[in-house]
């Protein structure tokens, strides 16, 4: 596991959380500040997800191809070996935006040792068509690849879609931040088509819980991820596990974090 994926070790609680970040982030700035609030009660294991921070790809060097597609079967022995060599038998997990593919895959494979599943604008729930068109087809991900390394293209059409009033600004400005260096954008090309064979069936992923509750944060001012795109998911929860916060995508994290103080304790 440690020659393969990276983690931050914070807190000394009694009890473990696992944790997955959001794209362009890493385990430690994504929830660094879970330790200060929870790490009397948590011991966090903040992963650096594939491509991001001190991870690099399945093959553990910097090259990108086929063999870095992230499948289920990979996933779970990852986590298999990684329980085992820890020796933890019963934990919680956390996730936020493209953290929430691992962590239904993690909930999928291993609910049966999950206690909580805080869930903060889960990326997994559904896919967005233009996901599927980019990541699914061999001439649209090459196409993809070229866009984001001409970004000056790409943003003045979403500046034209902004005039349109088909996408908000705050999309706009996230997503030039990502694509203004050249290493995030070769770390938005990896993750969207390494992590494409992480895909869910949401009812059928429920019905597999055995006790876990899951609970799902999403940001009322949130453009990136929206209550809709967890529909699928908000349904089967019971009322007092879904949260609606006065949020954004960017301090969704943190607005979340003190409901998951009082709830796990």
């Amino acid at each position: 596991m440690s020659n393969t994926l990276h983690y931050h070790r914070l807190g000394h609680g009694p009890k473990i959380l696992l944790a997955f970040h959001g794209i362009g982030q890493t385990g430690l700035n994504c929830f660094e500040s879970f330790s200060q609030l929870l790490g009397d009660h948590y011991t966090i294991y903040a992963f650096d997800l594939f491509f991001h921070g001190q991870s690099k790809g399945i093959q553990g060097n910097d090259d990108f191809s086929d063999q870095d597609i992230i499948t289920k079967t990979f996933w779970n022995k990852l986590i298999s070996d990684f329980l085992e060599e820890n020796k933890i038998d019963r934990f919680d997990i956390v996730a936020f935006s493209m953290g929430g593919r691992f962590a239904l895959a993690t909930l999928e494979e291993f609910s049966e040792k999950i206690d909580n599943a805080f869930l903060i604008a889960p990326d997994g729930v559904s896919e967005h068509p233009l996901y599927t068109l980019v990541s699914r087809f061999w001439p649209t991900r090459k196409l993809f690849h070229w866009v984001i390394q001409n970004p000056d293209i790409l943003i003045k059409s979403a500046h034209l879609f902004e005039k349109l009033g088909l996408i908000h600004k705050s999309l706009i400005r996230f997503t030039q931040f990502m694509l203004a260096d050249p290493k995030r954008q070769e770390t938005i090309y990896r993750s969207w088509l390494a992590f494409r064979m992480l895909k869910f069936d949401i009812p059928e992923v429920y019905k597999k819980l055995n006790g876990t509750k899951v609970y799902l944060f999403i940001g009322k001012y949130d453009k990136l991820l929206k209550a809709k795109d967890v529909k699928k998911l908000s349904e089967l929860l019971p009322e007092e596990q879904y949260f609606l916060l006065s949020a954004g995508h960017s301090n969704l994290v943190e607005k979340a974090m003190f409901l998951i103080r009082d709830l796990a304790k």
